[in-house]
């Protein structure tokens, strides 16, 4: 393992880190307390919890051993490693949250916010997980195998998945008042989850023209580690030949992009666009949408 591998590494499991004590701090302060069901093993747990006396922690580590059982061969030893280490964190972290905040129950009489913030909480510290590779467990798990094979947003596989969770919550509840926040909650979350993911995703194009073309292909090469495509055109106006550079980039990268070519050439004229996705080498990956078709016999006329 190189340095800039080990040092992605590092930033991954840092992330993961930050995501799941945002995500349990989340369930534990706002949701929980107030009896605002979630999805996934948590909402599982919860379950068990007011209906059995079971604390959470014992029942969401047990029903994700069993997840991640299944997951490993799926998923691959380099996930599930990440996602033992987020199941194991996000246990740790509901005794130590809970002995924080004591008997304390924060807007226990505005159950409205607390659906709110304990939704974005809960959404953004997920997204943050998945999006350096790793999980809180739960659907989480089910969303990224779904995720590697087909082209789904997460937080649609988590939205489905959760669904008959949180409607299941009624059988111990007995309110269909709490029900509706746990929809409430899973629909902000979701929409978090996705957020926060294509954060991280989005990409931008870049069409350059510049009569510095050779140097600041290099720069860009080197610098900010992109390719580059020389386009050859000719200006209809003018008549002259202009050589033009495609680069495409990520978001985050942008501002590097701008301060380079702002150094080689300011006057060069530069065009900037969002795109939807881009699949190959330094990107995406492709997934395949729907199963290949049986090739038909071609007919004779």
């Amino acid at each position: 393992m190189n340095k800039k591998t080990l040092l992605a590494e590092l930033h991954d499991y840092v992330i993961i880190f930050l995501g799941v004590f945002i995500c349990a701090a989340g369930w534990v302060i706002f949701l929980l307390p107030n009896h605002i069901m979630t999805g996934g093993t948590a909402g599982i747990a919860s379950i068990i919890e007011w209906g059995a006396g079971i604390d959470v922690e014992f029942s969401y580590l047990a029903i994700n051993i069993i997840l991640l059982l299944i997951a490993l061969r799926i998923l691959g030893l380099r996930f599930c490693i990440k996602t033992i280490y987020g199941v194991l964190l996000f246990t740790a972290a509901i005794p130590i949250l809970r002995g924080l905040i004591g008997e304390k129950q924060l807007l226990h009489d505005q159950l409205f916010m607390a659906t709110v913030v304990g939704a974005c909480f809960w959404g953004c510290g997920v997204g943050m997980a998945l999006s350096a590779h790793g999980s809180t467990g739960g659907s989480d798990i089910v969303a990224a195998v779904v995720n590697k094979y087909k082209d789904i947003s997460l937080g649609h596989v988590l939205l489905i998945t959760d669904l008959l969770i949180i409607t299941s919550s009624y059988l111990v509840l007995r309110d269909w008042e709490q029900v509706i926040y746990g929809y409430v909650m899973l629909f902000i979350s979701t929409f978090c989850v996705d957020q926060v993911v294509n954060m991280t995703r989005r990409s931008v194009q870049f069409f350059i023209v510049t009569e510095k073309y050779e140097e600041m292909g290099q720069h860009i090469n080197n610098h900010i580690h992109r390719g580059c495509t020389l386009i050859k055109g000719q200006g209809v106006y003018s008549g002259h030949e202009v050589n033009m550079l495609f680069v495409l980039a990520r978001r985050t990268e942008s501002s590097r992009i701008f301060a380079l070519i702002n150094e080689i050439d300011p006057a060069a004229f530069v065009s900037q666009s969002a795109v939807i996705g881009v699949y190959g080498q330094g990107f995406d990956h492709f997934k395949p949408g729907l199963k290949k078709r049986k090739k038909q016999p071609e007919q004779q006329v």
